[in-house]
């Protein structure tokens, strides 16, 4: 089994049946009703990405996308471990390319990139009372 595949069977097992109604209503906009009524488990749901350019081994973006909106940190957290780990892919570098695919975006990259620690500015505690 290819870790792509384990990864997908990992998530399918910690996906409820609540859990799945929840993800599919996530992506409503690129799921028609009368196909979403026929995906009754998280392989379904998987395999229905996959038919539709959603999901690939090497394209997670759009199950990224729909974990965080979902609120699920945990199956977004196994994704991008998958991701960083197997595809050695790093969320600075997933950010270059975003960014560098829209013209207009590249002026706006050091702003939308997180501080370092160096950067971060320390506030002194406030001063205890007498």
């Amino acid at each position: 089994m290819s870790e792509y595949s384990s990864m997908l069977s990992d998530l399918s097992e910690i996906i409820t049946a609540e859990d799945l109604e929840m993800l599919k209503s996530a992506c409503k906009e690129d799921i028609p009703e009368d196909q979403s009524t026929g995906i009754t488990c998280s392989n379904d749901w998987f395999s229905y990405l996959e038919k539709n350019h959603k999901l690939a081994q090497d394209n997670l973006s759009y199950i990224e996308h729909i974990f965080e909106i979902s609120r699920r940190p945990d199956l977004l957290t196994r994704v991008i471990e998958y991701r960083t780990t197997v595809l050695k892919i790093s969320e600075d570098y997933e950010m270059d390319t975003k960014l560098t695919r829209i013209p207009s975006a590249k002026k706006y990259k050091d702003i939308i990139r997180q501080p370092s620690e160096d950067e971060i500015i320390k506030l002194a505690p406030p001063p205890k009372k007498v």
